[in-house]
């Protein structure tokens, strides 16, 4: 899972120049006709995580290519790239999580989500993320977390929110947690070490510091709500409105992926060899998202709240009608 959560940092100063740079007619230079159908050549920014298992899923069972869109996936560095990347038209459609979405949306960035991309799947103790300590920390539970440092791999977004909302229900101050910025492959070696006393991760990380003897004290996601829509996929408005059929194309295609990969577990986990390096025992333990083919505005919300009580939006609310429906 390197990187599940994206930052925003540098996305504004690279938007302003971006946003005014697309073409003036998205994805038509990549459109083809053949025999009659016409086929869209589509750019998808992406970062290989678990998270994308359905979107390779779909591209390889033919969901994408039934509907005339050839399918591209392009990695980015990050979360930072790829939102200005979708706004530029670099890319017709990107992946990230919900509240980096929300941070670029209060910025003006001119975003819409389009459909689901993961969840938390609801299991404290063996959600899609947790925070983990050395099997002899004296920390025994979120509540124990203040006071110490915890690794997250983007300061200030999904990740520490969610984190200090664990630490708030299990009564312990959340102000009192220290979070340190590490990528997440980083973090099991930095967690064996001491270099912090807790790491937030999720796999491939989480399992590999559980073969060193690390235990899962929170899962942040799943306690801060079991149904947390936690990343959607997402273009510009400017698509939205030059393209509506594509959008609705690529947004039924993806629905339809995310449910073949929930009733199709195995094959979502064995999709993920042919674009990421997971394999042997790591890829037969590693716990898998739960797809949903709808998000839940109800999480949305109270992750939306948690934002605004840590200062994530510099005071301005979201609009989730707007980014999200």
């Amino acid at each position: 899972m390197q990187r599940r959560i994206f930052g925003l940092a540098a996305v504004v100063i690279t938007v302003v120049g971006a946003a005014g740079c697309g073409s003036s007619d998205p994805a038509d230079s990549g459109s083809s006709s053949s025999g009659g159908d016409k086929t869209t050549q589509v750019k998808v920014g992406i970062i290989p995580i678990i998270d994308l298992a359905p979107l390779y899923l779909g591209q390889k069972k033919g969901f994408f290519s039934s509907r005339g869109i050839e399918l591209e996936m392009v990695s980015a560095q990050g979360g930072a790239a790829i939102i200005p990347g979708v706004v530029s038209d670099q890319f017709q459609f990107g992946f990230s999580n919900t509240t980096s979405l929300m941070i670029a949306q209060v910025k003006g960035v001119p975003i819409k989500s389009v459909v689901n991309g993961a969840a938390s799947n609801g299991k404290v103790g063996g959600d899609v993320t947790g925070v983990a300590v050395k099997k002899d920390s004296s920390i025994k539970s979120a509540k124990d977390l203040a006071g110490h440092t915890v690794a997250v791999n983007t300061l200030q977004n999904i990740g520490s929110t969610t984190v200090r909302e664990s630490v708030r229900k299990a009564g312990g101050d959340p102000e009192k947690v220290t979070f340190v910025e590490m990528p997440f492959d980083q973090m099991p070696a930095a967690l064996d070490g001491g270099r912090v006393d807790a790491a937030w991760m999720g796999d491939p990380a989480m399992t590999i510091a559980k073969a060193q003897g690390a235990r899962v004290v929170a899962s942040p996601f799943a306690e801060t709500d079991p149904q947390l829509t936690v990343a959607t996929y997402f273009t510009s408005t400017q698509l939205v409105k030059q393209k509506p059929d594509l959008v609705k194309k690529f947004a039924a295609a993806m629905s339809e992926s995310l449910q073949y990969a929930s009733d199709h577990p195995d094959e979502a986990r064995q999709i993920l060899t042919t674009y990421t390096k997971i394999g042997g025992d790591v890829l037969n333990k590693l716990t898998l998202p739960s797809w949903p083919a709808e998000v839940d505005m109800a999480s949305l919300e109270k992750l939306a709240s948690l934002g605004e009580e840590d200062g994530l939006f510099d005071g301005k609310k979201p609009d989730l009608n707007a980014l999200f429906s």
